[in-house]
């Protein structure tokens, strides 16, 4: 295997002439991803995605050979990927037959096509080979606008990441930048200055020094999401230990940080894995890549979920919640994300909101639930609520998440929605509903499981079909309205008077647990009213555990006073 990979390595500097004059910026087709697919994308498996990828510090460019393999579903006389137009494609091959650009091949606007010379019939596959090579976009402000981020690191060595999750994958390597279409395997093969480290996906197949004052690191990773996809270059050094898994099985946990870290910091941090990892496993199901490894690397921009190997970039900070949220919520989405991964971004909160919602269970079980209910105030304090979080349509995944859709309450309103729903329907019937959705079955164990797609619609009908409650009322008054559900009160002589109205003025048969003079009464709402006696001078308190979402006018005068004071 060493003897070809020095040969791919060999050939990213022997290209043929350029067949392509790059473009000087990355098209908007580019920077939308999880577009729809084409047909032709439509009709095949994305097998192997082998990709060797030279990355030159001072010239802030990359070479590289991709090498992807694909099996028809249906008949096709065509390939179609997504590849950055920044690019210089030098080299275009059908099972090592070379393909002519413009009539045999174009990348039209970020689209690549290439006609295969036969129809493929299902079951048949086919290779297509690309080298290609330039200036990849760099991330204005990454994670959140993405591309590859140049940095240096303390002691002055390139310290590289890549972060794309907005983009798309296609801004460094040809994929089909759709959640629909990961790659069953993907091979990476790394080759940097040999006085940096490489860590990425999967599991680590070795190290080649070529003797020329460059490297090559060499990963292996299954079933993986195209975004997540990461190559991460420093002068890094590792810590390491074997975690022993609450299902069986072991695996290495890994951290890569800098060389210059403080080593009581790097140690501190890493002594947080092993609870944490418990705590998903305890909680969700178990670790979904221990055929793998559980992987985290520092990074010169915040933080990223990439598979097995996710960017850290909180800079050791300490704050009251007791452990590293940064760590903790990339964490989460080897589970919200990378084992279970949305259909579609309109799906996006099933990543960000589940995932987000781990962050205070994580409080709670560390350190009671005064500290889970503090970082649930304060996340009903941060809610927009300008757009609903499930707009009910097809979605790409760059403006829907900023401001041009719900952007932080996808966040936010997610993980609340999903505190209500626990507390509608309990905690067994919610965490099985998680377990099931995230695995496919409700018993999941090491090896009886594999990656899934979901919708919105598909943890509605899980939880419907745990509880054996028609639940569509519940999900459209939280994620497919803007506003908040509003509880109203009135007088009747000795009676409160309770009703919800939503956004859209839907049916919203929400129980509300009312205190009066300490005694708690639950109001079923059957239809969307309900009354309790309560005298005038009684002390009256709604929802008292705060276990319903709801619109709060303490929240919504802090929030006009920010408005204010900005």
């Amino acid at each position: 295997m060493f003897t070809r990979l020095i040969f791919t390595v060999l050939l990213l500097s022997a290209a043929p002439a350029l067949a392509q004059q790059p473009a000087g910026e990355s098209s908007a087709f580019t920077l939308a991803s999880n577009q729809p697919r084409t047909v032709e994308q439509e009709a095949v498996t994305f097998d192997v995605a082998d990709l060797s990828i030279r990355v030159m510090p001072e010239t802030r460019s990359i070479d590289a050979v991709a090498t992807l393999t694909f099996t028809a579903t249906a008949p096709t006389s065509r390939l179609v990927v997504e590849l950055d137009e920044r690019f210089i494609i030098s080299s275009v091959q059908i099972d090592g037959a070379e393909r002519s650009p413009d009539d045999e091949w174009a990348n039209d606007d970020g689209r690549l096509w290439v006609q295969l010379g036969r129809t493929l019939q299902p079951g048949q596959s086919a290779t297509l080979r690309i080298a290609y090579s330039g200036q990849p976009r760099v991330a204005p402000q990454a994670p959140w606008n993405g591309g590859f981020v140049w940095s240096t690191a303390p002691s002055g060595e390139p310290w590289i990441a890549t972060a794309v999750q907005g983009e798309g994958c296609d801004l460094f390597w040809p994929c089909i930048d759709s959640p629909l279409s990961e790659p069953r395997r993907v091979d990476l093969h790394i080759t940097v200055p040999s006085n940096l480290a490489a860590p990425s996906n999967g599991r680590f197949l070795g190290t080649v020094d070529h003797g020329d004052g460059w490297t090559t690191w060499n990963w292996s990773a299954r079933d993986i999401n195209p975004y997540a996809v990461a190559l991460n270059i420093g002068p890094y050094e590792k810590v390491e230990q074997t975690y022993a898994s609450r299902f069986g099985n072991r695996f290495p946990m890994e951290y890569w940080h800098l060389r210059s870290d403080d080593p009581e910091k790097v140690a501190a941090l890493f002594a947080q894995f092993a609870p944490m990892m418990d705590f998903f496993e305890a909680t969700v199901g178990p670790y979904p890549f221990g055929d793998e490894k559980m992987g985290v690397v520092e990074t010169p921009h915040l933080g990223m979920e990439h598979q097995t190997i996710n960017a850290y970039g909180n800079g050791y900070r300490i704050d009251l919640r007791g452990y590293d949220w940064l760590l903790q919520h990339e964490l989460a989405h080897e589970w919200f994300g990378n084992q279970m991964t949305n259909a579609n971004a309109d799906d996006f909160w099933l990543h960000e909101g589940l995932g987000t919602y781990m962050q205070p269970l994580y409080a709670g079980w560390l350190n009671g639930d005064r500290y889970m209910q503090i970082e649930l105030a304060q996340l009903h304090a941060d809610l927009a609520n300008r757009f609903p979080v499930v707009s009910g349509r097809p979605q790409q995944a760059g403006g829907y998440l900023d401001g041009e859709g719900p952007g932080n309450d996808i966040y936010f309103k997610g993980a609340l929605t999903a505190h209500t729903l626990r507390m509608l329907i309990g905690d067994e019937a919610f965490f099985r509903s998680l377990t099931t959705l995230i695995y496919g079955r409700p018993d999941p164990v090491p090896g009886n499981f594999t990656t899934v797609r979901r919708s919105t619609r598909d943890f509605i009908d899980i939880v419907e079909a745990e509880t054996g409650r028609d639940l569509d009322w519940f999900f459209r008054g939280y994620l497919m309205n803007a506003a908040l559900p509003v509880l109203s009160q009135s007088r009747e002589g000795d009676r409160l008077i309770l009703s919800w109205t939503t956004g859209d003025g839907a049916p919203f048969p929400m129980p509300i647990e009312v205190a009066v003079d300490g005694v708690v009464t639950t109001l079923p709402m059957t239809d969307g009213r309900g009354a309790v006696a309560a005298p005038a001078h009684a002390a009256v308190l709604i929802d008292p555990q705060n276990k319903v979402l709801r619109r709060l006018e303490l929240i919504e005068t802090y929030r006009s006073s920010l408005s204010r004071s900005n």
